[in-house]
């Protein structure tokens, strides 16, 4: 008899499969349904195999071809490797729906980030004499809009903060080798991949480009 296969691997037969993966979502494929077995609305935390969940995201993360954006309607969303250039790609292309609208505080940080390459919140804050809230709130705004990469970190003092740094950084760092795409051509391909997710389990995911809706900062 086969073994069950765990909690992760079924996630990471999802993100495989599909090349994305949310967090949480009622109906598009996520982390939190999957492990809890049945879709899971409002906070995942509050659920009983919240731990569960939460241990499973973590170790999915640390995955060598996964990164992490809030890519799919502003969500947490796990990224397989094969959409990493496309990603790039979108996150490079400094179009209206990215810069359109964006905060004086987030350009300040913007700017930074872009002087030295990678930037953490917990430095922003002193370095730009701003408040911890400030700057998490144009933090968020700026990985909404894939105008950065980010990732937690914990700091010395067990808080919680935010590693951004350009999309070109990164991509060194990931030693990525794949032929560069272009901005058009890296939506078409995140594009395809949520629609057919969205097209095989009825959902209505969007992504920031496609939507006229403001995602909240």
């Amino acid at each position: 008899m086969a073994r069950p296969r765990s909690d992760l691997e079924r996630a990471g037969a999802a993100l495989d499969e599909y090349g994305i993966l949310l967090l949480s979502d009622a109906k598009l494929p996520s982390v939190a349904s999957i492990v809890a077995g049945e879709p899971v609305r409002g906070s995942w935390w509050g659920h009983p195999k919240g731990h569960a969940i939460f241990n499973t995201s973590e170790a999915l993360e640390e995955r060598a071809d996964v990164t992490v954006a809030k890519l799919v309607s502003g969500k947490v969303t796990y990224i397989h490797q094969r959409l990493w250039p496309a990603l790039v790609a979108v996150g490079q292309s400094r179009g209206p729906w990215q810069l359109g609208g964006l905060g004086p505080p987030a350009r300040r940080i913007l700017d930074e980030v872009e002087r030295s390459g990678a930037a953490r919140t917990d430095a922003l804050a002193v370095a730009l004499k701003m408040t911890g809230k400030e700057v998490g709130k144009a933090a968020l705004d700026l990985e909404k809009r894939l105008l950065v990469h980010a990732a937690e970190v914990h700091t010395q003092s067990g808080a919680h903060a935010k590693a951004l740094e350009t999309w070109m950084r990164w991509l060194k760092r990931a030693k990525l080798t794949s032929r560069a795409l272009s901005a058009s051509e890296g939506m078409r391909a995140i594009e395809r991949a949520v629609a057919k997710v969205n097209g095989e389990f009825g959902g209505n995911a969007v992504l920031r480009w496609q939507s006229r809706v403001k995602f909240r900062p």
